[in-house]
């Protein structure tokens, strides 16, 4: 049995292990075994909208993208490392940093227009307030009187 902190072993980490990646997918490649720990996202709602925090450490205001289509807010992040595999001294033996691109997409409703959505990126987190959706009138119901 090999030793671990909370329940990932620390020889996968630091001796390379390859066992445990064999014919894994493309996003755990990219983000190592934590993939689904990343755009981890808080939902607050208030009286008149919603705000949505999302962390992305690391990356910066332009590497990221808000889109709007349909009533569904897709945020999207992308970046690449910009050193190659040797540092000074020689060969990286360790590196957790990833390139690549993440994407998350949420329904905010189709009768929010981009304009009514705010967004600023401080420390890492992105935050995005939109108001709710106001729901579709329904018709008035009125009592059609039967004759005869």
């Amino acid at each position: 049995m090999l030793p671990s902190i909370f329940g990932e072993s620390l020889f996968d980490d630091w001796m390379g292990f390859p066992f445990r990646d064999f014919g894994s997918d493309l996003d755990r490649r990219l983000y190592g075994k934590h993939a689904a720990r990343v755009m981890k996202t808080d939902l607050k709602e208030h009286d008149d909208g919603y705000e949505l925090k999302i962390d992305l450490p690391g990356f910066k205001k332009d590497q990221i993208e808000l889109q709007l289509q349909n009533g569904y807010l897709t945020i999207s992040a992308a970046k690449g490392l910009e050193e190659e595999g040797k540092d000074k001294k020689g060969r990286i033996v360790h590196q957790e940093r990833y390139e690549g691109s993440m994407t998350r997409s949420f329904y905010i409703g189709e009768n929010v227009k981009e304009e009514d959505i705010r967004a600023r990126f401080e420390d890492g987190v992105l935050t995005l307030d939109f108001p709710k959706e106001k729901p579709v009138a329904l018709p008035e119901r009125k009592t059609i009187q039967i004759q005869g």
